[in-house]
C-alpha cells in the first residue's frame, strides 16, 4: 500500500516502506501533499524526492539502489578535459552560480529527454524550487558563452550534500562543463557525494555508481550533520581540483 499524505504536516513514511525492486513502481513511497519548502526539506533530508507527470498527484520516491556521484570518483574523458580547459581560458566564456536560476530551471523543463514524453518539471515544481532557491537551498551552475546562457544545471544543497536535479545544453558539452564545475566546487567545500537519484548511462560514464539505500542514507545523515555552505560565490581557484579529477576514480578501478 502507498501512503496518501492527507495533512500538511503528516510525516513521510519510513523509506523501508517504498515499493521494492521488481514491483510496478520501484521506489515509490507516498503520494499527495504539497511542494512547500518545509515538505521538500523533510523529504530531501530523508533521501526522498518528488517526481511525477502532469495530471498525477505529487509522487514521492526513495529508490533502492540509489545512483550517486562520489566527487573523488568523477571521470572526465580526455576530450572533455580539453574542452573544459579551453573554456576556462577563453575570453567570453564564464562559469556563474545562481545568476539566472529561473532561466536554468525553465530550460531544464523544456529540454527533451530520451524515453520521456513531456517533462516532470511541471510549472508547480518550477514555482516550488524557485521559492526554495530564494530561501537559499537550491542553486544553479551556469555556463555562459559570449554573454549568452549556453547550459547549466540546478540542484538542492543541505548540509554538505548536493542533490542534482536536472541539466540542459544549448551548446555542445555546456552542461558537462557545468557538472565539472559543480564537482570542483563540491571538492572545494568538502562535499563528498552528489545524489543523482536514478541510474543513467551518461552519469555512469562520468563515474557515478549505485549504492544500496541503507548505505546512501548512512552517508546522507553524515553529510546533513555538517555545517551548510555559506559562500556560493564563484571563485576561479576552484578549478584547481580539475587537475586531480580521475585520480580517485582510477584508484577505485585498481581496487576492483
Amino acid at each position: 500500500m502507498i501512503r496518501w499524505l492527507h495533512a500538511e504536516h503528516e510525516a513521510l513514511p519510513d523509506t523501508r516502506l517504498a515499493l521494492p525492486p521488481g514491483s510496478d513502481a520501484p521506489g515509490l513511497l507516498a503520494a499527495g501533499g504539497e511542494l512547500t519548502p518545509e515538505r521538500l526539506r523533510e523529504a530531501y533530508s530523508k533521501g526522498v524526492f518528488p517526481w511525477y507527470s502532469d495530471g498525477q498527484p505529487v509522487l514521492w520516491w526513495s529508490p533502492d539502489p540509489r545512483m550517486v556521484l562520489m566527487t573523488d570518483e568523477f571521470k572526465l574523458s580526455r576530450s572533455l578535459r580539453k574542452t573544459v580547459a579551453k573554456f576556462i581560458r577563453t575570453p567570453g566564456c564564464e562559469l556563474r552560480i545562481d545568476s539566472a536560476f529561473e532561466r536554468v530551471i525553465t530550460a531544464c523543463a523544456a529540454t527533451p529527454r530520451d524515453g520521456q514524453d513531456g517533462t516532470w518539471i511541471l510549472p508547480e515544481m518550477v514555482d516550488a524550487y524557485r521559492h526554495w532557491h530564494q530561501l537559499g537551498s537550491v542553486h544553479s551552475f551556469e555556463t555562459w558563452i559570449g554573454g549568452e546562457l549556453a547550459g547549466g544545471l540546478y540542484g538542492v544543497s543541505l548540509g554538505r550534500m548536493f542533490f542534482g536535479e536536472s541539466m540542459f545544453s544549448h551548446r555542445t558539452d555546456a552542461s558537462k562543463i557545468a557538472l565539472a564545475a559543480l564537482v570542483c566546487f563540491c571538492r572545494d567545500h568538502g562535499v563528498a557525494m552528489i545524489d543523482c537519484q536514478q541510474r543513467t548511462g551518461h552519469l555512469a560514464s562520468m563515474g557515478a555508481r549505485e549504492l544500496p539505500r541503507t548505505e546512501f542514507e548512512r552517508r546522507l545523515t553524515l553529510s546533513l550533520g555538517a555545517p551548510p555552505i555559506r559562500d556560493w560565490t564563484y571563485h576561479p581557484s576552484m578549478w584547481r581540483h580539475l587537475a586531480s579529477v580521475n585520480a580517485g576514480a582510477e584508484a577505485v578501478k585498481e581496487q576492483s
